[in-house]
């Protein structure tokens, strides 16, 4: 089993950058790919970004792309999600998953392991 736990989510202004955190503890989670997913109120929940298990290799969902920045540190068993340039339309439960696999996906069916989530508002 894994429990994953995510935190550095809270109120920020439009423009604004967060760094949230992944810990994963309970086994190791170097062997698999980690992706990040997001749901807002009354929609459902969406890809975010993904990397593979040495991190040489990310994906990012295109309402994001460039301004967020997906990294793991597997001597920590962490991952991260550095968020620039964040806009209203980026608040939401952000929440990380440890894939079944060791490739990136944007598919949630692939990932086994889910955090409870934390919370990101951006104010206009």
């Amino acid at each position: 089993q894994v429990q994953l736990v995510e935190s550095g989510g809270g109120l920020v202004q439009a423009g604004g950058s967060l760094r949230l955190s992944c810990a994963a503890s309970g086994r190791t989670v170097s062997s698999s790919a980690m992706g990040w997913f997001r749901q807002a109120p009354g929609k459902e929940r969406e890809f975010v970004a993904t990397i593979n298990r040495s991190g040489g290799s990310t994906y990012y969902a295109d309402s994001v792309k460039g301004r967020f920045t997906i990294s793991r540190d597997n001597a920590k068993n962490t991952v991260y999600l550095q968020m620039n340039s964040l806009k209203p339309e980026d608040t939401a439960v952000y929440s990380c998953a440890a894939a079944r696999a060791t490739y990136t996906s944007r598919r949630q069916y692939e990932y086994e392991y889910w955090g409870q989530g934390t919370q990101v508002t951006v104010s206009s």
